[in-house]
């Protein structure tokens, strides 16, 4: 126990770091709920998480920016995707800066498509702070709540709780992404079935 107690203190926010870098509400989530439970600082958790999902986004940000034409090239099957974000940021362009991690799905695609829009570095990036900062907080808040009331009743399977609750995560994570490149295969397929007039 003890030595998972250090491990957790020791790794826990560079492990959130990456994490919210990549994806990040279970994590952070997890986080706060580790520091409802005293073994982590919940300050940090927001600064990791912050720095993490700021980070994330903006380099998402910069790809669409330089790279975004050539990879859609590429990912034609995305195209739709991003004409529905396209739609959003022509009718709420700051204020889907600042919620856009509060929508399920479009996280990674939304900051991309922000950078092909050729929305100015100035604007995004402290808006893109503010949006991260509220996330951030509200995300490790409500894991904190949940470690803090809720956690204890389990008592002595208490990480173990956490475990699990973390790798339902992540294989949902995972059928989510193989989900996503099956049906992007499929659609590729029948694209190129279909017969030419």
């Amino acid at each position: 126990m003890e030595h998972t107690k250090d491990l957790i203190q020791t790794y826990g926010y560079w492990a959130l770091l990456i994490g919210t870098f990549l994806e990040g509400e279970t994590i952070l989530i997890v986080a706060g709920a580790l520091a409802g439970q005293g073994l982590l600082e919940l300050p940090y958790v927001i600064l990791s998480a912050l720095a993490g999902g700021m980070a994330g986004d903006q380099l998402h940000f910069f790809i669409g920016r330089y790279k975004g034409q050539w990879i859609l090239s590429k990912f034609a099957n995305q195209r739709e995707r991003l004409e529905k974000v396209l739609r959003l940021v022509q009718r709420h362009r700051i204020l889907l800066v600042l919620i856009f991690r509060f929508m399920y799905g479009l996280r990674t695609i939304t900051s991309f498509t922000l950078g092909m829009t050729r929305m100015p570095i100035w604007l995004y990036a402290p808006l893109n702070a503010v949006g991260a900062a509220v996330w951030a907080a509200t995300f490790a808040s409500a894991g904190y709540l949940f470690g803090y009331a809720v956690l204890p009743m389990f008592k002595h399977y208490r990480l173990k709780f956490l475990a699990v609750v973390c790798l339902v995560a992540m294989v949902a994570w995972l059928v989510r992404v193989w989900r996503a490149r099956w049906l992007s295969r499929r659609k590729t397929a029948s694209t190129a079935e279909r017969p030419t007039t």
